[in-house]
């Protein structure tokens, strides 16, 4: 596709934005009800449905439930079945870390175990970052002969390990069991060029459970999402777009980083992240805003806060639209149901409002309307496409 789009993109002044409420999708709690988003008081997202057209989203294939990785690289246009990111990678690149080829990268959480050395919180009670960054610098004093050794405090429980030196793969199973109650795995090579990488990873454990034996709340961590540095095509490439990333949590900063966006601002609010977008608003083609907390609220099964937040989510609607945008897109990068309290398979109503689209006969945004929307269901890597033509970004194929 990118071969594609490389021929056929046009540069014009026109701007583009994607708003994404991540794991915006969702179920009803009841049966006969609404799902979050249908329940949820949206009158400027379903003003912008009487302007638009909308449909659902496939982030991968049909019944797969994706990752945030995954799940972003379709909305970026990129196949996620080729292009595989480990969390690893996403979370050392969102914190500003310059991965070299041939390191790897692992996503760690902070957890609490037992005086028998089973789990009994897998993210240490969420421990406040200003008490867990402290913990992560001082496990900067493990060695391992022959890896040069990186540790960066991200947020909460979560810091980055990077490990740097010869004949290490990014290919080892997680040590997060994904349950409580248990002890933590061991890291694991799911190939042969992935075995030191292991042992690196087990020398590690092993110090790191020594540094942090006294803790109360972090007194070990798990690895999770080992990965080497990717090779993407960037946004400039494959779209001729000047592109822009306005988030609050690393991982999507470094997600964005890798396609090449530019990661603008430093907010920590919606409101914020609004103010960030239109002081940059003269110097990129294209901005990818993401809100995380329709996500998080879903995975914790709290269908009244998702809905509340989603609401939050269309406050942020105004703003927007008072730049005038070309083309604006609202979706999510997968479904979280507050009724599975996790990622889920299900399609993801998106909504395209531009000046040229055909819009369809729905006056609101949600997932019954997506099902007989004007977009249909289509697999999320098109929705990029969909943008380039009505920006008038897109020449004709063929004679």
């Amino acid at each position: 596709m990118h071969t594609l789009t490389r021929e056929l993109h046009i540069k014009n002044p026109s701007k583009i934005v994607m708003l994404v409420g991540d794991g915006l999708g969702g179920l009803p709690i009841t049966p006969g009800g609404g799902t979050e988003l249908e329940t949820a008081r949206t009158p400027n997202l379903d003003a912008l449905a009487a302007r638009g057209v909308q449909g659902l989203s496939i982030p991968v294939k049909p019944g797969i439930a994706p990752g945030s990785g995954p799940g972003h690289l379709g909305l970026f246009g990129y196949d996620p079945l080729r292009y595989q990111i480990g969390r690893g990678a996403l979370e050392a690149t969102g914190i500003g870390f310059e991965m070299q080829p041939g390191d790897v990268a692992i996503r760690c959480n902070f957890c609490t175990l037992d005086s028998e050395g089973n789990i009994t919180d897998r993210r240490a009670g969420r421990i406040p970052t200003e008490e867990s960054a402290p913990l992560a610098i001082r496990l900067r004093e493990i060695r391992v002969p022959g890896i040069e050794i990186f540790v960066e405090p991200v947020k909460e429980h979560r810091f980055v390990v990077v490990f740097r030196g010869p004949g290490l793969g990014g290919h080892v199973k997680d040590t997060d069991p994904q349950a409580t109650g248990v002890p933590p795995l061991e890291p694991i090579a799911d190939d042969s060029e992935s075995q030191k990488t292991a042992d690196v990873a087990k020398e590690f454990l092993k110090q790191a459970r020594e540094i942090l034996a006294s803790e109360k709340k972090a007194n070990f961590h798990t690895m999770r999402g080992f990965a080497s540095r990717p090779d993407l095509p960037t946004y400039e490439e494959v779209y001729g777009l000047r592109a822009a990333a306005v988030a609050v949590y690393p991982m999507y900063k470094g997600l964005a980083r890798l396609v090449g966006m530019d990661i603008v601002g430093q907010a920590t609010t919606l409101e914020e992240q609004m103010q960030v977008l239109k002081e940059a608003w003269d110097d990129y083609d294209f901005f990818f805003i993401h809100f995380k907390y329709t996500d998080s609220t879903g995975e914790d099964g709290n269908f009244d806060e998702k809905v509340a937040r989603t609401e939050q989510l269309d406050s942020a609607i105004p703003a927007i639209t008072a730049l005038n945008p070309d083309v604006l897109m609202v979706t999510g990068d997968h479904s979280t149901p507050a009724y599975l309290k996790s990622h889920s398979w299900h399609p993801v109503p998106t909504l395209l409002v531009s000046d040229c689209c055909r819009p369809d006969p729905h006056t609101s945004f949600g997932e019954t309307n997506a099902i007989t929307g004007g977009l249909g269901q289509f697999e999320a890597q098109y929705l990029m496409l969909l943008a380039l033509s009505n920006a008038g970004r897109m020449g004709k194929f063929g004679a």
